[in-house]
């Protein structure tokens, strides 16, 4: 029998969907966690890159936010956060180092996406009359929502798979499932785990290019953000 041959039969038996091991319920903490991380990393992240997109300042601190939250070590940030969970603070740790690691894209793109609106468009608004206030909510962010959109999107997708890591240092979720196989060395849990947290990374990515898409194309121009690296929004 091969890996894929065990890793479906280990899908399908219906013993393994049930309880609190299960993957039903292993889904619920994956899902509700990786939720819980993305709204408190853009509860942070956003208003203070709206805020520095919309006065024009602060792009230092979107650059080296950005660039701090890639040189992280996943790894070991997880492994202390996970010291810390057994210490009495549960989940709530692992929450803290995902949101961690969800911040640097939601303040980056946000921020990118605000300073790339065309400046004529907001001084044009301004001639009108419009209040800083009024330009920034009713101008500046509805140009800059699709690349707004796509940090999030960045943000969800990379707090999904650091979860999954949290899992090789005792943290909840779908990981767990790929932890208890290699714990047992059952080749197709871990490929079975493995296929979970994939599709639902993938789901995860269609959503919200789905609602990207939606939006329609960022009416702004071009011009780089020197120092910046920002996804294609397409």
């Amino acid at each position: 029998m091969t890996v894929l041959d065990a890793a479906w039969r280990w899908l399908t038996a219906g013993g393994h969907w049930s309880g609190p091991e299960g993957i039903s319920s292993r889904l619920v903490q994956h899902v509700t966690l990786s939720a819980v991380s993305l709204l408190l990393a853009c509860a942070i992240a956003l208003p203070l890159a709206l805020w520095l997109g919309h006065i024009g300042r602060g792009g230092f601190l979107a650059i080296a936010v950005s660039n701090i939250g890639r040189a992280i070590p996943t790894f070991a940030l997880l492994s202390v956060f996970s010291l810390i969970a057994s210490l009495g603070f549960g989940n709530r740790s692992i929450v803290l180092a995902l949101v961690l690691f969800g911040v640097p894209p939601v303040l980056t793109n946000a921020y990118t996406g605000l300073r790339d609106v065309d400046p004529d468009i907001v001084e044009a608004a301004r001639g009108t009359g419009m209040t800083g206030a009024q330009v920034l909510r009713q101008v500046e962010l509805p140009l800059a929502l699709p690349l707004i959109v796509n940090g999030i999107r960045l943000a969800a997708v990379q707090i999904v798979a650091t979860l999954t890591i949290a899992a090789l240092v005792a943290g909840p979720g779908l990981g767990r499932i790929i932890s208890q196989g290699f714990g047992t060395h059952n080749n197709g849990e871990i490929v079975a785990g493995a296929v979970l947290v994939v599709v639902l990374a993938v789901l995860v990515e269609l959503i919200f290019a789905l609602a990207q898409r939606r939006l329609g194309p960022a009416k702004r121009n071009r011009k780089e953000t020197p120092g910046i690296l920002v996804a294609d929004p397409g």
